[in-house]
């Protein structure tokens, strides 16, 4: 004799699609670019500690960027300390004002494994991008770009690796990036038009480069509408 089945089963005219089933575990859950971030964040302290080496710490920061779920993030941290470590918070990026297009609130992805990855031209700018570059280089060009925030973070991760980010002369430039064996190298200003955007460049470089600077006679036009 069959086993009863443990699976719910619609009541009399209830609709079979209407049922609810259990939540998926958490590891099945989808990474959000904050689950990365700090998941980065312990790799890179582990690092600078002197926990991992930096050929195991690129390895393991090629698989978070990579990552797809939470269960997949997990085990690239599972043998380091992690419970005095929490990630910092980071504010949600602020669009101009409401009667200017909201921006795209899902990251893009820029990576670079013993090869090139470009953004350059026009094209909309995502409140958030991540670029990762392993024994490559990613190529980050801003000045024809539309900004739909006012403010864009930048996460550059280089191992062994280069990361080139170019900006238009009249917007914000702010840092907040390390260079361990490796340099994170950006020009910072501040633009004088306060309603200019602001492109803030976190990360790090290890054993590589993050370079960011304005590029000479490149400028928006509209700064309010990022044209």
């Amino acid at each position: 004799m069959d086993e009863p089945s443990l699976e719910k089963q619609p009541e009399p005219g209830q609709r079979a699609d209407l049922v609810k089933r259990p939540a998926p575990p958490a590891t099945e859950l989808r990474a959000s670019d904050a689950d990365r971030d700090r998941i980065a964040d312990i790799l890179r302290e582990a690092l600078a500690e002197g926990r991992l080496t930096a050929e195991e710490h690129a390895e393991r920061v090629g698989g978070v960027y990579t990552a797809k779920t939470v269960g997949e993030l997990e085990p690239l941290i599972s043998d380091l300390p992690v419970d005095r470590r929490a990630a910092d918070a980071t504010a949600p990026a602020r669009p101009y004002d409401a009667s200017v297009r909201p921006g795209v609130a899902e990251a893009e992805n820029l990576v670079a494994v013993f090869g090139g990855s470009t953004r350059k031209g026009r094209w909309r700018v995502r409140s958030r991008t991540n670029a990762f570059a392993l024994f490559g280089g990613v190529e980050i060009d801003l000045t024809e770009a539309v900004f739909e925030q006012r403010e864009i973070v930048i996460n550059a991760a280089a191992v062994f690796g280069g990361i080139d980010i170019k900006v238009p002369e009249n917007v914000s430039v702010r840092s907040t990036g390390t260079g361990i064996f490796g340099g994170f190298d950006v020009t910072t200003r501040e633009a004088t038009d306060p309603d200019a955007p602001v492109v803030v460049v976190t990360g790090f470089a290890v054993f590589g480069g993050v370079e960011a600077k304005a590029k000479r006679g490149k400028r928006l036009k509209n700064l309010r509408a990022g044209s």
